[in-house]
């Protein structure tokens, strides 16, 4: 056997015996709730490789989204059906993200976690009290969508505003016609360099994952996975009806097998679970969702824009953690008052994605509108880690199906690649 035959199958065993990226992030997520239970100071002292992992993943987001969704609009030349995508993906958002807020009151309304808590005196509440103050009005939220500086927008990754742009331009280069095409060949093959570039750095996925959760629970303690284990229990139950009912009805719809969807982009989802960031499960999910079968310029598309208007997971949340205060601080809220609390958390909850801490922003916001306590989300702060490890995770699946919706919507779905994505699952 000659030396490079040799080295080939050496390198062939080597493949065989690695486990597949699930596999080594699930690993990560054991080994690092293990080492955060043993050695808690060590736990805690590792969140900066979370911090590098989710540091790489936001480095490529901007060329990664401008370069794909470009191509998408540009390519096809076809901005009639863009503008049919974006109608589509949008009543879909708004569908599921209704839905999701009425499964939270329902729960919530039927399982009441909330009798029998006594919010503490004096909370120190100055944080929630600055997040309400940052709760955005409808003219907020519109002057947000469009940025003053697309490079200001790559800078601080800003997916709503770099999607606008990016859908801008796109129009403007297909307008062009082929004087566009060599910008948009250079472009392509920025995005398929960007995709390469997303497979070197989640090579790097499970040490991040298991420093993680390694810092969450050592430096909160096993206590987190405990503390008011009736509302996680309620939450993350929702959560599971949401995915179960929800999305597996809308899989049954479009004739899609739900198992086969959910092995397909189970990597995403556990790298929302253990980081709690949609940004770094997104070059992932823009990755899986094209091998499911759903053509580059529907993923490009409405993935990105589902970051900021489909956070099924979150509005879920939102609604679920209203109620909550309100049954803490033992206030009767009639069913008028539960919908119209709806009504504006269905308003307030689409695109503020760039704001910090969104999901706390808009509860705040919420609770001084309708006259609740802030202390109520005060003490949700201490196990905000981990039911937003669920919601996150939720959000990457709600907007995975709702590519391949809009594709199924659009007769584009390609079902040969569903099959094999299955057979390869």
């Amino acid at each position: 056997m000659t030396a490079p035959i040799a080295a080939a199958e050496v390198r062939r065993g080597r493949r065989w015996y690695l486990p597949s990226l699930t596999t080594q992030i699930f690993i990560g997520l054991v080994l690092g709730i293990a080492l955060g239970m043993m050695r808690p100071e060590l736990g805690a002292d590792m969140r900066p490789l979370a911090d590098l992992f989710l540091r790489m993943i936001k480095m490529i987001i901007a060329p990664l989204i401008f370069s794909t969704l470009v191509v998408g609009i540009a390519g096809t030349g076809d901005l009639r059906s863009m503008g049919r995508i974006g109608l589509k993906a949008i009543v879909w958002f708004e569908l599921a993200t209704t839905v999701a807020l009425f499964i939270g009151l329902v729960m919530m309304n039927v399982f009441q976690p909330g009798a029998g808590f006594a919010i503490p005196i004096g909370a120190d509440t100055h944080e929630l009290a600055e997040m309400a103050a940052r709760q955005q009005s409808g003219w907020d939220i519109l002057l947000h969508v469009f940025p003053t500086s697309v490079v200001d927008a790559m800078a601080r990754g800003d997916v709503l505003q770099i999607v606008v742009f990016a859908t801008l331009f796109g129009i403007g280069l297909a307008a062009i016609g082929d004087h566009g095409e060599p910008l948009v060949r250079v472009l392509d093959a920025v995005a398929h360099t960007m995709f390469k570039v997303t497979g070197y750095v989640m090579r790097f996925a499970p040490v991040g994952v298991m420093a993680a959760i390694a810092a969450t629970v050592g430096g909160r303690g096993v206590a987190i996975l405990f503390t008011l284990g009736k509302l996680v229990l309620v939450m993350y139950g929702a959560l599971f009806l949401f995915v179960l009912v929800v999305l597996g009805s809308a899989a049954l719809i479009i004739r899609v097998p739900f198992w086969t969807f959910l092995r397909t982009v189970r990597e995403p989802f556990l790298i929302a679970f253990t980081t709690a960031s949609s940004e770094a499960a997104l070059p992932k999910s823009l990755e899986v969702m094209e091998r499911f079968g759903v053509p580059r310029r529907i993923v490009s598309f409405v993935l990105p824009t589902g970051y900021s208007m489909n956070l099924d997971g979150s509005t879920l949340y939102l609604s679920a953690a209203s109620l909550f205060v309100a049954q803490i601080a033992g206030v009767q809220l009639s069913l008028g008052q539960q919908l119209l609390m709806l009504l504006t958390l269905m308003l307030t909850s689409k695109g503020v994605a760039g704001v910090p801490r969104a999901a706390l922003v808009i509860l705040t916001g919420t609770l001084h509108t309708f006259g609740l306590p802030l202390e109520g989300a005060a003490i949700l702060l201490g196990i905000d880690q981990l039911l937003d490890m669920g919601r996150t995770s939720v959000n990457v699946l709600g907007n995975c199906i709702a590519t391949a919706v809009v594709a199924r919507w659009e007769g584009v779905l390609d079902d040969e690649q569903v099959r094999r994505a299955g057979a390869a699952a």
